[in-house]
C-alpha cells in the first residue's frame, strides 16, 4: 500500500497522536480494504522508531541508531549476553549494521509488528523501547551462529539474517524471545517419561517444574504407573492410581507459570489398556466429582491399531494393571508395537494378557471407551490422538528405544525411556549424592517455513540450507534447566522443521482446499521440503559429523527411503550418499501450532484453514480486525471455504499425503460444530487413523451455527 509517511503523521496531529490514527485505521480494515492493517503498521512504526531514538539518544528520522552501541548499551544493562561481544569483533558488528534493512519492517501488517513489539523485541528491565524489529533479526542471527567457524559465520548470518527478515521463516517463540539475552532457554517442548515409583513420579514434577518456569511446554507418559487399586509392596488395593499424580502435576501447571507470562502447559498421555482410562478421560469434563478433575492440563491417549479394530467392528476391549501386567506376565505391554498393519507384537502380548487367568482385567465395549473419548474432546477439545503404531512402525530410530506418546502439540515424536534413580549416599559429613542413570528425555528445537512467502519466490532451497544449520546450533549453544535434555539433545540431534502459510499459499495457487488438486499439491511440496531437509542434514553430516546414533538407524540401512517409497534416482543418490556421510539430526521435521509466529510473518497458522476471510483476533491484551492474507478478488474463493465450514474429510486426506513425507507428526486439528452427529466424528478419527496419521490435535468445535456445513451432516 502506498501511504505518505508524512501526511500520515500530520493527520495524527491533527487527530490527537498517532493512537488515534492506529485506530482509525485498524477501524477501516474489512475484506474490501484489507491494506488499512499495512497503514497502522506505519504509524506505529513511528512510534517504536521515536521511542528507541529517545532512549538510545539519536536522531528518530534515521530510524535505526548505531547497532554496536545498542548491542554494548543492553549487555551493559544485563539484557543481552555477554557473548555477542565477546563472540564477534566491532568490525563483525559494524559490518551487520551494514546489512541491517529497515524498509523491510514495512513487510510487517499492524497485527504482526504489535505481536512482535509488545512481546518479543528486548526491552530494559522498565519495559522501554530499545531493540527494533530488524535488530532483533540480526540479533538472532548472530546468536545461533556465534560458533560458527569464524571464516564463515558472518556469510552464515548474513543468510539467517536474510530468512528471518524477509520473513521467509520464523524461529519457535523460545528462540525469538530469548536469543542473544542473559538467560532463557532456546526450545519449544519437552517429553518425559514417568516411571512407577514415587522417587521416579516426584523427581518428574520437580524436572516439569524447572522446564515449565523456564517457558517450555511438556508432554509426559505415564503409562507406566500403576493404576487405581493395584497393589504396593504386596498389599492389594493400596494405590490410588494416576489422577491424583496428575492432579500434583495440574497444580505445577498452574504455579510454575512460563517466564511469569502465562501458567505452564502440560500434556499427559494414557495408554488405551490402562485400568484408569475411563476417569483419565473424564479429567477435563465441567461436571461430575471437582475432586477428580484437572482443568489446568492437557490429556491425550495413546491408541494401538487393534483398539481402533475392535473400535470399527463393535468388538470388546481389556483394561490391565501395567504393574500387575509386570509382575504377572514378565513383560511391559508398553513396551511393543505392531511392526505390520494387522500383526504384531503388541496384540500377541495383549491377546496373551487377555487369556492369562492370573492377571486381574476389566471388560467394557471399544466403542464405549471411543464415546467416552469423543464427549470429551467435544465438551474440551481433548484428549489428543496418539497413534502408536504407525508412529514406531514410521521412527527412523526404532533400532534404539521406542515412543510411548508425543508432545503438548502432538508434533513430536522421537525415543523416549524413563530416568532411573540408582543411589543416594553421604559424599562427606554434609554433602548427599544422588545417582541416575539418565533417560531419553525428548527435546524439540523448532522453526517454520512461511510457504506463503517461501514457494512463491522459490527460495525453498537455499531457506532450508540455512534453516537446517540454525536449528542444529540450537542443540550446541542451549542451556537446558535438567541434564537428561542436554544428554537427549546432543544423543539424537533432532531438530523439528515445519511449516506455517498452507492455506495462504493455495489462495496464493488459486487451489481450492477441497479438491484433488490441494491433496497432490500437498505430496509434491512436502516431498520436495523433505528432499531438501535431508540433503542438508547430510550435507552439514560431510562437515560436523553424524548424531552420535545414526549406525543402526533407518537412515544408515536406507530402509527410511525405501518405506516412503522414494525410488527415483534424486533419492537414490540422496539415501547412498546418507549412506557414506551420515546425517546430522536423527530427528528432521515436525508441523508445529505455530500460531503467534505465523501472526508476526502475516501468514496463516500450520496446515489450518483461516476462521474467516474476516475476523478479529482477540487476547487478553487486544482486540485487533484481521484479514487473510493476500486478500483480493483473486483470493476470496479460497478463503471463503474455512475452518468450520470446509469439509474435514479433505482436511484429513491433505494430511496424510504431507505426513508420508515428515518423519515425525503435525498439529493437526479437527474443526467442527459442538452439534456433530457422533457417527460422521468417529467415522473422521477412523478415516486419520487408516490413512496414515501419526496423531491429531484438538477437536476444536463451535457452539455457534455453522453456515454450509453439509459434509458434517452426511
Amino acid at each position: 500500500m502506498n501511504v505518505d509517511r508524512e501526511l500520515l503523521m500530520q493527520k495524527a496531529h491533527q487527530s490527537g497522536g498517532t493512537d488515534s490514527l492506529i485506530k482509525l485505521a485498524l477501524e477501516n480494515i474489512d475484506e474490501a480494504n484489507p491494506d488499512w492493517t499495512f497503514a497502522a503498521s506505519r504509524i506505529y512504526l513511528h512510534q517504536l522508531y521515536e521511542s528507541a531514538a529517545v532512549n538510545r539518544g539519536y536522531d528518530a528520522n534515521i530510524r535505526y541508531g548505531n547497532f554496536y552501541e545498542l548491542i554494548f548499551m543492553l549487555t551493559e544493562k544485563g539484557i543481552y549476553s555477554h557473548r555477542l561481544l565477546s563472540k564477534y569483533t566491532k568490525e563483525d558488528i559494524d559490518y551487520f549494521d551494514k546489512i541491517i534493512q529497515p524498509e523491510r519492517d514495512l513487510l510487517f501488517n499492524y497485527l504482526g509488528l504489535y505481536s512482535l513489539a509488545t512481546r518479543y523485541l528486548a526491552t530494559d528491565h522498565n519495559k522501554n523501547t530499545y531493540e527494533l524489529p530488524q535488530e532483533r533479526w540480526m540479533i538472532i542471527a548472530m546468536h545461533l551462529m556465534q560458533d560458527e567457524d569464524p571464516k564463515y559465520r558472518n556469510q552464515y548470518v548474513t543468510e539467517a539474517y536474510w530468512a528471518l527478515s524477509n520473513l521467509y521463516m520464523t524461529v519457535a517463540t523460545p528462540t525469538l524471545t530469548n536469543a542473544g539475552k542473559t538467560h532463557g532457554q532456546l526450545s519449544s517442548c519437552f517429553i518425559d517419561t514417568v516411571d512407577d515409583s514415587l522417587q521416579s513420579i516426584y523427581d518428574s514434577n520437580t524436572d516439569i517444574a524447572k522446564l515449565s518456569k523456564n517457558g517450555g511446554g511438556i508432554g509426559v507418559y505415564m503409562g507406566k504407573i500403576r493404576s487405581r487399586g493395584s497393589s504396593i509392596k504386596g498389599f492389594k488395593g493400596m494405590s490410588s492410581g494416576v489422577v491424583p499424580w496428575i492432579k500434583q502435576l495440574n497444580n505445577t501447571a498452574v504455579n510454575v507459570d512460563q517466564l511469569g507470562t502465562r501458567k505452564g502447559a502440560i500434556a499427559i498421555y494414557l495408554d488405551v489398556w490402562h485400568q484408569d482410562i475411563e476417569p483419565f478421560l473424564d479429567l477435563k469434563l465441567n461436571n461430575g466429582d471437582d475432586r477428580l478433575r484437572a482443568h489446568d492440563i492437557f490429556t491425550g491417549v495413546c491408541l494401538p491399531d487393534y483398539f481402533m479394530e475392535q473400535v470399527e467392528k463393535r468388538g470388546d476391549w481389556y483394561l490391565f494393571d501395567p504393574h500387575e501386567v509386570r509382575q504377572v506376565m514378565g513383560f511391559s505391554l508398553e513396551d511393543f508395537y505392531d511392526e505390520n498393519n494387522g500383526d504384531g507384537s503388541w496384540r500377541e502380548h495383549y491377546k496373551a494378557c487377555v487369556q492369562s487367568e492370573q492377571l486381574t482385567k476389566r471388560v467394557v465395549p471399544a466403542i464405549d471407551i471411543m464415546k467416552r473419548i469423543m464427549k470429551s474432546q467435544l465438551e474440551s477439545g481433548t484428549p489428543f490422538m496418539f497413534y502408536r503404531d504407525e508412529v514406531n512402525r514410521q521412527n527412523s530410530n526404532s533400532h534404539n528405544g521406542i515412543i510411548y506418546c508425543s508432545n503438548l502439540c502432538t508434533e513430536i515424536t522421537q525415543n523416549q525411556s524413563p530416568t532411573e534413580f540408582l543411589e543416594e549416599y553421604m559424599e562427606a559429613e554434609n554433602t548427599i549424592v544422588k545417582k541416575y542413570k539418565a533417560g531419553d528425555y525428548v527435546v524439540c528445537n523448532l522453526s517454520s517455513i512461511n510457504l506463503g512467502k517461501a514457494v512463491p519466490n522459490q527460495v525453498l532451497e537455499r531457506l532450508i540450507k540455512i534453516q537446517v544449520r540454525m536449528l542444529d546450533n540450537v542443540i550446541d549453544i542451549n542451556t537446558l534447566p535438567i541434564k537428561q535434555t542436554q544428554i537427549t539433545n546432543q544423543k539424537y540431534r533432532a531438530i523439528g522443521l515445519g511449516t506455517f502459510g498452507w492455506h495462504h499459499v493455495l489462495a496464493k495457487e488459486n487451489i481450492r482446499w477441497e479438491s484433488d488438486e490441494a491433496v497432490t499439491y500437498a505430496d509434491t511440496l512436502y516431498e520436495k521440503i523433505a528432499y531438501f531437509t535431508i540433503r542438508c542434514s547430510m550435507e552439514l553430516s560431510k562437515e560436523k559429523g553424524s548424531y552420535p546414533c545414526f549406525e543402526g538407524s533407518k537412515w544408515q540401512s536406507g530402509s527410511y527411503f525405501t518405506g516412503k517409497g522414494y525410488t527415483d534416482e534424486k533419492w537414490i543418490e540422496l539415501k547412498q550418499a546418507v549412506a557414506v556421510h551420515g546425517i546430522r539430526n536423527g530427528y528432521l521435521m515436525a508441523v508445529a501450532p505455530n500460531s503467534s509466529t505465523s501472526m508476526i510473518a502475516g501468514s496463516t497458522a500450520s496446515i489450518d484453514p483461516v476462521f474467516k476471510p474476516f475476523y478479529f483476533e482477540e487476547k487478553k491484551d487486544f482486540k485487533i480486525a484481521v484479514t487473510a492474507p493476500d486478500l483480493d478478488h483473486n483470493t476470496y474463493d479460497i478463503y471463503r471455504r474455512s475452518a468450520y465450514i470446509v469439509d474435514q474429510r479433505w482436511s484429513v486426506r491433505q494430511n496424510a499425503a504431507r505426513q508420508k513425507h515428515i518423519d515425525q507428526s503435525i498439529s493437526f486439528n479437527f474443526y467442527v460444530p459442538n452439534t456433530i452427529k457422533a457417527s460422521v466424528l468417529l467415522d473422521l478419527h477412523l478415516q486419520a487413523w487408516k490413512e496414515g496419521l501419526k496423531t491429531t490435535y484438538y477437536v476444536r468445535s463451535t457452539s455457534n451455527d455453522v453456515e454450509e456445513c453439509e459434509w458434517c451432516e452426511s
